[in-house]
């Protein structure tokens, strides 16, 4: 899995391609996680080339919403289409993310 991070001043827009493992889940947490304690809270992930996210890779991106809500922040999941978008549709996560297309 490919992770790379775009900072500005209020955002961090992160495009993710591949597939996304444990192993890449973990990477991406510690990413964001380290993120957030910097004082970032608006989050746009871009999944537009990512063709599968396994059960961690949820948690994570669920675990970095719990986080960035209480300060009054937000996580943008974007371009999710095919297996992936119908993962967020039976687990019923699009309706915790802003979800776009």
């Amino acid at each position: 899995m490919e992770i790379t991070t775009n900072i500005s001043e209020k955002e961090v827009i992160v495009t993710l391609a591949g597939s996304m493992y444990v192993e890449d889940a973990a990477v991406l947490r510690e990413k964001l996680m380290g993120l957030i304690e910097s004082g970032y809270k608006q989050f746009i992930i871009k999944l537009h080339n990512v063709d599968y996210i396994d059960s961690s890779g949820l948690g994570v991106l669920v675990a970095i919403q719990k986080k960035v809500l209480p300060k009054e922040g937000h996580v943008t999941l974007t371009g999710a289409k095919g297996v992936v978008k119908e993962l967020f549709e039976l687990t019923r996560l699009n309706k915790v993310f802003t979800m776009q297309a």
